[in-house]
């Protein structure tokens, strides 16, 4: 349980922030999630020796709010669509005490999170998203608002989530350090760059912070009544007319840019007919059985085809330097992670087979 000052009523959170079991926990999940090394070059491998000498002394720093964030290792992945995406790599020791926050604010945040909120929650995940999508679908909502967040890791405007997180958290040093991991410099190509406003991907706050922001986004759709489903910053809006799509899209259009301060990319956004939406992967198209007119079922996206595709004929070139028994494990690997996420138990989606 989270501690109160009995006089000021203050959530004390560092204290549990800085637990020895919060931060035991926070290890481990960093430890199992592996990961490239930060600007420091220091290996997950070290980090175990590093906090049993140095952890006590980050741990006063933590409390005296005088801790030093480590600058982020900015590196550019490429995207399907021919572009760039930046991920931050903190140092490991960071990533600790990253994920030791994410722990302690994630139990503040979850209570008040919304019903079609999908992405990086406790026991809810992308095949929820997506059933609720084909039973919006088959329930007559077939003209979707389909909307794409420009960049939204790189547009959050930092004190739009420290106000959202100060209103429930009330612990000084707590938002201090958020705030510092927000404000880390990012090294990109051998220049250190300041973060003016964004979140960088990589980091184990970035879902929780998105989740946060966009709740707010969840409780205006709500309040209005509209179905939705949203996972992380992907997010789409059901009604019954065109007519009624170009009225909410242009409302909700302006409620983000108002109020969250968040740009949309019109050239990915638009009102779809099921044919032509894409959800997390899939696809949707008519059932063609007798008795069923006008029903949809999932199918695969066809770039998620070419691009499995792709990973396979790349495992199988007889150039990649693997023992046959290797080589074996990695496609089966690849296959058993594919068919579990393409083709998920319709009894689990509560889906009509």
């Amino acid at each position: 349980m989270i501690k109160r000052d009995s006089k000021s009523d203050l959530v004390v959170m560092i204290k549990q922030l800085t637990s020895k079991k919060n931060l035991n926990d926070a290890y481990q999940r960093v430890y199992r999630n592996k990961g490239s090394a930060g600007i420091d070059g220091v290996h997950i491998t070290e980090l175990k020796s590093i906090l049993q000498t140095q952890g006590k002394r980050y741990i006063q720093q933590i409390e005296a709010e005088t801790y030093q964030v480590s600058a982020i290792l900015g590196v550019e992945i490429p995207k399907s669509n021919a572009r760039k995406r930046l991920l931050g790599i903190p140092t490991v020791v960071d990533r600790v005490f990253q994920q030791a926050l994410h722990q302690v604010l994630q139990p503040v945040f979850e209570p008040d999170f919304q019903q079609h909120s999908y992405g990086f929650r406790p026991k809810r995940s992308a095949h929820q998203a997506i059933a609720l999508s084909l039973e919006n679908i088959n329930s007559g909502y077939r003209d979707i608002i389909d909307m794409d967040l420009k960049s939204f890791f790189d547009e959050v405007e930092h004190y739009n989530l420290l106000e959202l997180i100060y209103r429930k958290v009330k612990c000084r040093p707590t938002i201090r350090l958020l705030r510092s991991f927000l404000k880390a410099l990012i090294l990109i190509n051998g220049k250190l760059h300041k973060w003016k406003k964004g979140a960088p991907q990589g980091s184990p706050l970035s879902p929780l912070l998105s989740n946060i922001l966009l709740n707010e986004l969840d409780k205006e759709l709500e309040k209005r009544g509209h179905r939705y489903v949203r996972y992380a910053d992907d997010f789409s809006i059901y009604v019954k007319s065109k007519k009624s799509a170009k009225r909410v899209g242009n409302s909700i259009y302006k409620f983000l840019k108002d109020k969250l301060q968040l740009p949309i990319n019109r050239e990915k956004s638009g009102i779809r007919k099921p044919l032509s939406f894409q959800v997390l992967g899939f696809g949707f198209v008519p059932t063609y059985k007798k008795g069923e007119k006008g029903r949809y079922q999932l199918v695969v996206k066809p770039s998620k085809w070419k691009e499995f595709k792709a990973k396979l004929k790349y495992l199988t070139k007889k150039t990649i330097p693997a023992s046959f028994e290797k080589r074996i494990d990695r496609i089966n690997l690849l296959i058993r992670g594919w068919i579990n996420y393409f083709r998920p138990d319709p009894f689990k989606l509560n889906l009509k087979s």
